[in-house]
């Protein structure tokens, strides 16, 4: 069951409260799941019980998406806007360094965390921020359909939807590899999170001046990239090594741009690698 927590943090307007929604499972070194736009903390879910058998798992709903209410008035939803929360999330719960593992959002999210010398390791799996513009247009273009689907597509309907093969590929093909074995009810509540995502606009429009352009030194990279990732085409992953120079670069074969429902025990393998 999730967990919301209120605290204070500083902003350029004054203190805030923020809000956050989490899920905490395990034992052993903390390790923190941060998400990508327009999901919710429960995509980690076929890999977050084989990595608590190690790790102390702390799944977030970043804010403005799943559970967690939008950022405060006057915050933006770019990396100066949201780290101060997660930083702030970290203290609330006693955590200090965590690694942090992220996809798409959450693993940009993730690797500044790491450069800012806030996490202990930095798993990031097909980051946000190595793209050319082309490349941003295009995976902002799919990311507005699907979008715009979920919020103009009436419940019944991704129900029905949901529970075919064919239906559950028209919904989330983009993301999966294997959209087949994301179960129906996933298939529903990622629709609906999407959907009731308040955070979802002004994350994207923040994401237009969203590259990742700097080093990561003295803290351990893992860069995982999906061989059939259709959002965020493989050859980014080639920049994001350029830019990083010491990360490990590893090709997460057969998966798409969410691999972790892909392939479940893969991807728990390189993050737990990572994270020793």
């Amino acid at each position: 069951m999730a967990d919301t927590v209120a605290f204070t943090i500083d902003t350029p307007a004054g203190e805030r409260t923020a809000e956050v929604s989490y899920e905490r499972l395990g034992g052993g070194e903390p390790l923190v799941l941060l998400h990508g736009i327009g999901h919710h903390l429960q995509v980690w879910d076929p890999v977050a019980g084989i990595l608590a058998a190690e790790r102390d798992v702390i799944a977030v709903d970043l804010p403005g998406f799943g559970r967690s209410p939008a950022l405060p008035d006057g915050i933006r939803y770019d990396l100066q806007g949201v780290l101060p929360v997660l930083t702030g999330l970290f203290e609330v719960l006693g955590v200090r360094q965590p690694h942090v593992v992220g996809n798409s959002l959450g693993g940009l999210l993730a690797l500044q965390l790491g450069h800012d010398k806030l996490a202990r390791s930095v798993t990031a799996l097909s980051p946000a921020g190595f793209w050319n513009e082309a490349e941003r247009l295009y995976a902002f273009g799919v990311l507005r359909a699907m979008r715009h689907g979920a919020v103009t597509m009436p419940p019944r309907l991704v129900a029905r939807l949901a529970r075919t093969t064919a239906g559950r590929a028209a919904l989330v093909g983009s993301i999966y590899a294997r959209p087949a074995l994301r179960s129906p009810d996933a298939v529903i509540a990622e629709t609906r999170a999407l959907r009731e995502a308040t955070g979802f606009d002004a994350t994207l429009a923040a994401g237009r001046s969203g590259r990742f352009t700097h080093d990561v030194p003295d803290v351990p990279v893992t860069i995982g990239w999906g061989s059939k990732d259709r959002l965020l085409v493989p050859r980014q992953g080639i920049r994001a090594k350029k830019t990083i120079p010491g990360a490990r670069l590893l090709r997460l074969s057969g998966c798409g741009h969410v691999p972790m429902n892909d392939d479940p025990e893969l991807v728990a393998r390189v993050i737990l690698d990572a994270t020793r």
